[in-house]
């Protein structure tokens, strides 16, 4: 069963940018409801696609120079990221669906 990973401002670069998988990157926050309604979602995906994609998570209350770079304003934002760039994009809470289908572009 996969974990995802907490990522920070500081290390953001190494585990996002840098990796030799696509990350899924959710930007989230312990007081907002639809995040903890799509964690279990993204803890799933980290499972289902082990090994050939990382998921990653960002407290946005702890961390802010990312979110404010890529332009993150709502949360839970998940993006999908391949050889540090961003090819993909989910606000809100959504599917799971939706996700496996914008993740099995790039995986």
């Amino acid at each position: 069963m996969g974990k995802a990973l907490e990522v920070s401002d500081s290390t953001f670069d190494s585990e996002i940018l840098k990796s030799q998988t696509p990350v899924l990157l959710d930007f989230w926050a312990p007081w907002c409801g639809p995040c903890r309604a799509v964690a279990p979602i993204v803890e799933e995906l980290a499972g289902d696609f082990g090994g050939k994609l990382k998921v990653a998570k960002m407290n946005v209350d702890d961390n802010q120079a990312t979110p404010s770079k890529y332009g993150v304003r709502a949360i839970p934002t998940l993006l999908l990221f391949k050889g540090g760039q961003v090819v993909g994009q989910i606000v809100g809470l959504q599917p799971k669906s939706k996700f496996v289908e914008i993740i099995q572009k790039v995986v």
